[in-house]
């Protein structure tokens, strides 16, 4: 039986070393929002590679200690092989799968059987909405995605950029499709902007942080395994697309070299550092000190940085950390 979890389970595991993995499964995406944070498009890039794409489905079901997959992109939805077949992988495998999507799929009352399938094998379903998406997913519509889910014994998670309104439309439409007790099978959460994709160009950088008032990262503990095997060690939309540092991104040509990526990411010292480490302690390690007076615009930015300083020579370099007890 497909087990169901709610928001804390999924940043629970996220959070844990080795036990999740995000699928970015397509840059495909037919509704095309402003504020796309990776700039897909309706007709983006997709799969063309299916036997590269076995081998990444693969590897991915092939590492024990993955308890959870998730999957996002562009929509999943829009690439329907590549979809069905990694469901139906990794509810095979035993690991939980959490879909990431707009809803834009549920364009009529009745739901296609595939889509069915596929929400009946998952554990979670992530509607996301805003202002944005409404222009091509509109109230109607995603209140349809919301039920087609519910229906499949999904748990639902309403995803929403923090804008005025977001919490009362998500309510509303939660009573409007699941009753008034709906709080025990969805759940509402807010996301800030990302500056990345589109969003580069719609939304300011605000503040800048100094060292002291960033914190660990600990996103850095799920890496993302894109469907054309690029691999990186977390799950920055920049990094997704072909930005930041070149030592957050490797590339796979199959199961094996999958496998071996995500054993490296999983161990590297640097990542495990950022992920559970005071910025403030890391900047005391030379050659970092350089890096302890300018200000950011979020812990990716520290994160890039640190990497560029450290090169080829960051598991050196953190030695006296990691003996210590940091950055596991």
């Amino acid at each position: 039986m497909t087990r169901r979890l709610r928001l804390a389970d999924i940043e629970r595991l996220r959070r844990t070393r080795g036990r999740t993995v995000l699928l970015y499964l397509t840059d495909r995406c037919p509704v095309g929002c402003a504020h796309c944070s990776v700039a897909a498009l309706p007709a983006g890039p997709r799969i063309t590679d299916h036997r590269l794409f076995a081998g990444i489905l693969a590897g991915i079901c092939a590492e024990p200690g993955i308890e959870a997959v998730a999957i996002s992109g562009g929509e999943p939805f829009a690439e329907r092989r590549g979809l069905v077949l990694a469901v139906d992988a990794f509810a095979d495998a035993g690991k939980d799968v959490v879909l990431f999507t707009s809803g834009h799929w549920a364009s009529g009352p009745r739901c296609p059987r595939w889509i069915t399938r596929v929400l009946e094998r998952s554990s979670t379903v992530i509607l996301s909405t805003d202002s944005f998406h409404r222009a091509a997913v509109d109230r109607r519509r995603f209140c349809r995605a919301v039920a087609h889910a519910a229906r499949a014994g999904c748990h639902l998670v309403l995803q929403l950029l923090d804008e005025p309104g977001a919490v009362p439309f998500a309510e509303e439409v939660l009573r409007d499709t699941l009753g008034d007790d709906w709080s025990g099978r969805a759940e509402i959460t807010l996301i800030t902007p990302l500056r990345a994709g589109r969003g580069g160009g719609v939304f300011a950088i605000g503040r800048r942080y100094g060292v002291a008032e960033l914190g660990p990262c600990p996103l850095t503990a799920s890496p993302t395994v894109r469907y054309d095997g690029v691999i990186t060690g977390c799950c920055n939309e920049s990094v997704i697309t072909g930005g930041g540092p070149r030592a957050l991104r490797r590339r796979a040509t199959g199961a094996a070299e999958v496998r071996a990526a995500l054993a490296a990411f999983r161990d590297d010292p640097l990542l495990r550092a950022v992920g559970s480490v005071r910025p403030d302690d890391l900047v005391r390690l030379p050659p970092f000190a350089a890096l302890a007076g300018a200000r950011y615009p979020d812990v990716c930015g520290l994160c890039w940085r640190l990497h560029e300083t450290a090169g080829d020579d960051g598991s050196r370099l953190l030695t006296a950390l990691m003996g210590r007890g940091g950055g596991t």
